[in-house]
């Protein structure tokens, strides 16, 4: 059997090093466990700042830390919109952008996406347009709806935006598409480019019926810019409605 050449004294002295360790570990979790239960004033003053920031903006704002840099670090101010965001205080729409739920007395629920998309259009520079199917929607030309809206951008970036459950992603299109913006006349550009050459031609003298008189000349005074396919069923309808 071996015996230990230390010394008793030396011995008894490693035990209350690691004893005094062992309490230090304890205080350090103990302190830790604190703090994620009751944060610093600190930062709950920081919180209530955010709050008090995004409930003076309309619904679908976005908010982002760089913002609130004035109020604290950045470090600081990550964690209180991460902390804000696990309460549902606000909602997390993507990488670095939140916004305010809108409370009312049904409940809480994200911020409405087209207004979100709306700010995201004038704060961000985006240039957004709704989708072909939604366009040919609105206008009767289909009753199809999409599961997951898709607004389109000039952008390459597939971005994602969430709302609670819902999704948004957004998609590159050809400038043609956003010619008229969000006029009636552009929404039919967008719902006879989803539509294609094989299905647009039937739904345009319905299309014809559903624009208001300057709508319809708006779309034909854009022809050149569009696709020959497109121009050329255009022109076919309006020669029938010229005939009578």
């Amino acid at each position: 059997m071996a015996v230990s050449s230390m010394s008793p004294w030396r011995q008894r002295g490693q035990k209350r090093q690691s004893h005094g360790q062992g309490v230090r570990n304890l205080r350090i979790l103990l302190t830790h466990q604190r703090t994620r239960r009751h944060p610093t004033p600190a930062l709950t003053t920081l919180s209530a700042q955010i709050l008090e920031a995004a409930g003076r903006r309309p619904e679908g704002s976005l908010l982002a830390a760089k913002e609130f840099l004035a109020l604290g670090k950045r470090d600081a101010v990550d964690q209180a919109l991460c902390r804000l965001v696990s309460r549902g205080q606000l909602v997390k729409i993507t990488r670095g952008r939140y916004a305010l739920p809108v409370r009312s007395r049904f409940g809480t629920r994200p911020p409405a996406p087209e207004l979100v998309i709306a700010h995201l259009k004038s704060e961000l520079g985006e240039h957004l347009v709704s989708s072909g199917v939604a366009a040919a929607n609105a206008l009767g030309l289909t009753t199809q709806m999409p599961v997951q809206q898709t607004f389109l951008s000039r952008s390459r970036s597939r971005k994602r935006y969430r709302f609670g459950k819902q999704e948004i992603s957004l998609r590159q299109a050809p400038r043609w598409q956003f010619l008229l913006a969000d006029r009636p006349a552009g929404q039919a550009i967008r719902a006879l480019a989803w539509l294609g050459p094989d299905q647009a031609g039937a739904a345009l003298p319905k299309l014809r019926q559903a624009l208001p008189t300057p709508e319809w000349d708006a779309l034909l005074a854009v022809r050149a810019e569009l696709p020959i396919w497109l121009v050329e069923l255009l022109n076919e309808q309006d020669a029938q409605v010229l005939r009578g």
